[in-house]
């Protein structure tokens, strides 16, 4: 499999991305990762740091003739999502991922690809491992921990770095490029409940909620896709008067939209009968609304053994109240740029065990007030089901700016490249230069990167062909990169 991988061109790009992918990299566990990038620039005997939080900076002069050029920041992160589907064996902590070449695309083996964003690290390491490649000076900014929680980025310090232009390579269309981003902030609930005894002359159910597409919790919130949370929630909701539950675990990381849940449950042996009706008509329901956007998705109910606990009355129905109300999905379009998500907010995680209830929302928008306005009524719904809430991890949008000064350069090289106008675009995601521009104002900032899709979720890939066609645009931006003043 990595052969063939090796083979693709552009062989240095896609050389790197083999070896980088060789590294466990998961969000919160970059040691072996940022170990691999530190050997990689002192290897090259170039420049090459760790700062305080874990990014690594590695620098290389100009080029023969480019020394007049403005310094750059290319700029990816380390981090990968951590997303497998449930039959798939595979050790995120420990495994290399296994990449397959599929027509014009490169997937994984039933696990995220980490494309997102390794396609950009891979091109940064091949811009300064290379001798032929015309550049100004390059600063290479590799963070940790973009995807759960920015903290590589919040904790980049200043004076760090003096490039006053930042390329960040982290986006997924090659068509676009993008001038601005959505902030976050996490917004986590926590209960404690009484278990009772699961009632007798009950027998026990499992519910699986699996086949989901998933994916990025901000740049695929629009496409109606099905959350996992929402949809067990709706069923056992809707059969709440059958049901017990003694169980629940759904959903994985905050910025990935939940493509499994499962639950187990007691009921009444004598309304066994009734609650599979009743279940089997929903089931139908949910998988007709989705089909078009979901139509892998499967909904099972098997008999297993009875659970010995169960949740109160009470704490269920209020459980499911909570949930029901909580929003998910869009919560407000742009009235700035058109068919811009706003604001949005994604129930990630709900898990139900043990007398604790915690469920893990991730809302993200581009305008700070409306980001606290959605966290704020999330807590307003929890509070008032009784739930301890926490709004944590706040980060900021980019604020698009279209005077940029590299913007000009990028539009105007896209154009004479490929004959066509890019897509100048802000996008739901959550970029790290609104967070970057914290500490350094001043440096022009931009992104753009290769065809990807399906992040966040083991559907992932990127595309071959525009990945050549992203390694032409960055050689030719950092060729035309402006004069120093």
């Amino acid at each position: 499999m990595t052969k063939d991988i090796r083979a693709l061109e552009p062989t240095e790009l896609w050389n790197n991305f083999a070896d980088l992918n060789a590294v466990p990299r998961g969000s919160k566990k970059e040691e072996k990762v940022i170990q691999f990038m530190v050997d990689f620039g002192k290897k090259l005997n170039l420049d090459t740091i760790v700062d305080p939080v874990g990014n690594v900076i590695i620098k290389k002069p100009a080029s023969k003739g480019m020394e007049n050029r403005k310094t750059v920041v290319l700029q990816s992160h380390l981090d990968m999502v951590h997303q497998k589907n449930s039959n798939t064996s595979f050790n995120f902590d420990t495994d290399g991922i296994k990449m397959i070449v599929d027509g014009d695309w490169v997937r994984a083996d039933g696990t995220t690809l980490g494309a997102d964003n390794g396609m950009g690290v891979a091109a940064i390491m091949s811009v300064l491992a290379s001798k032929t490649i015309k550049h100004s000076a390059i600063e290479a900014l590799f963070t940790i921990d973009e995807e759960t929680g920015m903290t590589g980025a919040m904790g980049l310090q200043a004076n760090y770095l003096n490039g006053e232009i930042l390329l960040n390579l982290d986006t997924e269309d090659d068509d676009e490029i993008d001038i601005g981003c959505a902030g976050g902030i996490d917004v986590t609930a926590e209960n404690t409940y009484n278990e009772v005894g699961a009632p007798v002359n009950s027998g026990g159910f499992s519910i699986s909620v699996t086949g989901l597409k998933g994916g990025h919790s901000g740049m695929d919130i629009h496409k109606g896709l099905g959350n996992a949370n929402k949809i067990m929630n709706r069923l056992l909701y809707e059969t709440k008067d059958f049901i017990r539950i003694s169980e629940i675990n759904g959903g994985s990381l905050r910025n990935a939209i939940p493509r499994e849940s499962f639950a187990t449950i007691s009921v009444a042996n004598v309304r066994k009968d009734a609650f599979i009706k009743k279940v089997n008509k929903i089931v139908k329901e949910i998988k007709a609304e989705q089909s078009a956007v979901d139509p892998n998705l499967e909904i099972k109910i098997s008999e297993v053994a009875k659970p010995e606990r169960v949740m109160t009355t009470i704490s269920q129905n209020t459980l499911l109240n909570a949930i029901y109300a909580a929003h998910n999905g869009v919560y407000r379009m742009s009235n700035d740029m058109e068919d811009l998500v706003e604001t949005s907010n994604n129930v990630a995680r709900v898990i139900v065990k043990d007398e604790s209830v915690k469920i893990l929302c991730l809302t993200r928008s581009s305008v700070e007030s409306s980001k606290f306005d959605l966290a704020n009524a999330l807590r307003a719904t929890f509070e008032m089901a009784g739930y301890t809430v926490t709004l944590s991890g706040s980060y900021p949008g980019w604020k698009p700016n279209v005077t940029s000064p590299i913007l000009k350069t990028l539009t105007e090289t896209y154009e004479k490249l490929f004959n066509k106008k890019a897509n100048v675009v802000a996008c739901h995601a959550g970029l790290e230069c609104g967070i970057l521009g914290t500490n350094y104002p001043d440096m022009d900032m931009i992104s753009f990167g290769p065809t990807i899709q399906g992040a966040h979720s083991p559907d992932e890939k990127a595309n071959i062909k525009s990945s050549q066609k992203f390694w032409q645009f960055l050689l030719t931006i950092l060729e035309n990169i402006p004069l120093k003043k």
